[in-house]
C-alpha cells in the first residue's frame, strides 16, 4: 500500500457486553507501538513524518482527527499538498495505516481520547528518520459545521 489506507473492523454486542475488531489486520512488519492521550479536546499534535517507517492508527477511546500528507519535500515541504482527513472513533473500530513517505497528526475530538500508533520501526531505526513541521503548516484541525 503507497496510500493511507482504512482497514475496516467492526463491533459485536450480546448480553454480556461487546467485542471491537479489526480482523483484516496482520501485525506483519510492526515492531513496536505506542499510545498517546491529549489533556484536553481538540489539542493538536502534528506533524511527524518518515521516509521509511509506515504507521498504523487506530482509536480505542474516544474519537480522533486524523491527518496524513504525502511529502514531497523533506526539507521544504509544499504547503500546498492536500493532506487526507479521517475521523477515528472507538465506537466504530478501523485501522489507518500511512505508509513510509508521508507525515501525520491528530487531534482529539473527545475527552480522554486514546490513539494507539503501531510502527514499523524501532526506536532505534527510526532516530536517523524522523521529520517534524509545524502542527499549522497543514491547518485541517478546524470542524466543519453541517
Amino acid at each position: 500500500m503507497d496510500r493511507p489506507t482504512m482497514i475496516p473492523g467492526g463491533i459485536a454486542v450480546d448480553d454480556r457486553g461487546s467485542v471491537s475488531f479489526v480482523n483484516e489486520f496482520h501485525f506483519n512488519g510492526v515492531k513496536r507501538f505506542y499510545i498517546v492521550a491529549n489533556h484536553k479536546p481538540g489539542f493538536v499534535r502534528a506533524w511527524h513524518g518518515h521516509k521509511r517507517e509506515g504507521k498504523y492508527v487506530t482509536v480505542v477511546q474516544g474519537a480522533a482527527l486524523i491527518g496524513a500528507v504525502k511529502i514531497d519535500d523533506w526539507t521544504n515541504p509544499s504547503k500546498d499538498a492536500q493532506p487526507e482527513k479521517y475521523v477515528l472513533s472507538a465506537v466504530k473500530p478501523g485501522i489507518l495505516y500511512i505508509p513510509p513517505g508521508y507525515a501525520n497528526g491528530f487531534m482529539s475530538l473527545t475527552k480522554a481520547a486514546k490513539v494507539i500508533f503501531y510502527s514499523t520501526a524501532t526506536v532505534e531505526e527510526s532516530k536517523g528518520d524522523d521529520y517534524r513541521f509545524n502542527a499549522r503548516h497543514w491547518d485541517i484541525w478546524e470542524i466543519e459545521e453541517r
